[in-house]
């Protein structure tokens, strides 16, 4: 029997949850009251969080290394960041924190939150020495010296920073290359701490949050807890394929109960008649799931990763001095939910084929504009649009001479689709392609698969945790170099 909506609380208990058993004491309690005075207030899942993680030995170390939060977006993890943040510069006397996200515009979000509480309070405010939020640095610095940074992973910007805490925002994208800058640095702090803080992992960009996961259940199973991770995860149990019916082990995705469960927020910053109406708008995509159930993707191991394309091949023909040479061709494709959109070019490269991703980001409203940017410097030969994918769409617009690049595009057929698929692969075992070795495309090829096309095959669309738009750009851009297209005669100016 379904739980009645409305009366309805989310659970202030994570499903998982694993944490040190040896501490002495916690500065939760502090931080909690100083996020209070700023006019904070921490839900109970909030301050829980907290006092763990703030957790010290007897030797004044942290219990807690690593903390980890996993819970669905809109819950207000974002409080957490804040009163670790606040706690770190006015309590715990940390001289750096780093706060990082993927990208810079969620870091900026953050800092503008957190100036917004230190201005507020008179107390806090007067111990500030400067805030800085310039192209250069977006930084808070107080008169005794503490320093909280804002910076963006995606850009390489927070390499060589050293911080007491670091916060690294988004963290189901998150991989080696950001680790592996990080880690050296820490063994220098005399008591560092990590706080990951996240939603659902993603496929193969959650690396990081992969291996964390792995550790809490390995521990829950075991009954012997990390002695360095407290791990937080807000996530539903969903039912398999094999469950039979009336399964009363697994929740269900219509049940509100189950929506309780994965949103401690429910009932609190969440209303049930939004899950309700969110849960029917998105239907069975699977986004619901992973968006607002937390039921993630996770890379179980190495093995998972590169199932297509191996990882050695694939780096192999990476060429930092690559690029294309005249005549090139353009490509456009997104996401099945329309989430982020990639525009990829394609060109001769000494004998072989150079791919690369020219723009790759959120949403699809950007996308006109920079094609048309691309058109008027570039002059490419064609551009390519799968009418049959997600960006078909935009072919109309695209083609419109008022508001568009006023070509025809090519639109591969499903044959053309699956011929472009075998092309990429032949060109990378035949080692005539380069590429830049772009996060994207290789986060795109980590996590691709394959789906049945005729006799060939074509990349897998509807594995809505892995981003493939990147990859499937790269591969029409290179079939658009021998594809057919009626010559404009513009000039070429690459």
């Amino acid at each position: 029997m379904l739980a009645e909506p409305d009366l309805l609380r989310g659970a202030q208990q994570p499903r998982l949850l694993t944490a040190p058993p040896v501490f002495l004491s916690s500065a939760g309690q502090e931080a909690t009251e100083l996020a209070a005075h700023a006019g904070l207030e921490l839900m109970p899942w909030q301050q829980q969080a907290l006092d763990i993680g703030l957790r010290e030995r007897e030797d004044g170390q942290w219990a807690a290394f690593e903390c980890c939060v996993n819970v669905p977006r809109q819950n207000g993890k974002g409080g957490i960041i804040e009163a670790r943040e606040l706690a770190g510069l006015y309590l715990l006397g940390e001289r750096v924190i780093i706060h990082s996200a993927h990208e810079f515009k969620t870091s900026r979000v953050a800092f503008e939150r957190i100036r917004s509480l230190i201005l507020g309070t008179p107390d806090l405010r007067k111990r500030v020495k400067r805030m800085l939020n310039n192209t250069t640095e977006t930084s808070i610095e107080l008169v005794t010296g503490q320093k909280l940074y804002f910076l963006a992973r995606s850009g390489g910007s927070g390499r060589g920073f050293t911080g007491d805490c670091n916060i690294l925002d988004e963290a189901m994208i998150l991989g080696d290359d950001a680790m592996g800058a990080l880690m050296p640095t820490m063994s220098a702090v005399e008591n560092p701490q990590l706080w990951y803080l996240g939603s659902a992992g993603i496929g193969a960009s959650s690396v990081q949050l992969a291996r964390l996961r792995r550790r809490a259940l390995a521990a829950l199973e075991s009954g012997v807890p990390d002695p360095s991770l407290a791990y937080f995860e807000w996530s539903v149990d969903p039912h398999r394929d094999e469950c039979p019916t009336g399964c009363q082990e697994h929740d269900d995705a219509d049940d509100p109960a189950a929506w309780a469960k994965a949103n401690p927020s429910l009932g609190y910053l969440i209303t049930p008649e939004f899950v309700r109406n969110e849960r029917a708008s998105l239907g069975a995509s699977g986004i619901f799931e992973r968006e607002r159930l937390g039921v993630g993707v996770y890379p179980s191991d190495e093995a998972d990763s590169w199932q297509v394309i191996g990882e050695d091949a694939w780096r192999a023909l990476a060429a930092a001095e690559s690029s294309p040479a005249d005549p090139v061709a353009f490509a456009i494709d997104m996401t099945p939910e329309r989430s982020h959109a990639a525009i990829c070019v394609a060109g001769e490269w000494r004998g072989g084929t150079h791919v690369e991703v020219v723009d790759h980001r959120p949403g699809t409203g950007w996308i006109v504009e920079r094609a048309k940017e691309l058109h008027e410097k570039w002059g490419p030969r064609c551009w390519v649009v799968d009418a049959a994918g997600p960006a078909g769409s935009l072919i109309a617009e695209l083609e419109d001479e008022e508001t568009g690049l006023g070509v025809t595009v090519v639109q591969p057929k499903a044959r053309e689709v699956a011929a472009a698929c075998g092309q990429f692969y032949d060109a990378v075992t035949e080692q005539t392609l380069s590429h830049l070795d772009q996060a994207p495309l290789s986060a795109a090829l980590a996590g691709a698969q394959k789906r049945s096309l005729g006799d060939a095959w074509a990349w897998a669309r509807r594995i809505v945790s892995v981003d493939i738009s990147p990859l499937v750009g790269v591969t029409l851009a290179k079939w658009g170099l021998g594809a057919e297209v009626e010559e404009e005669g513009a000039p070429n100016l690459w």
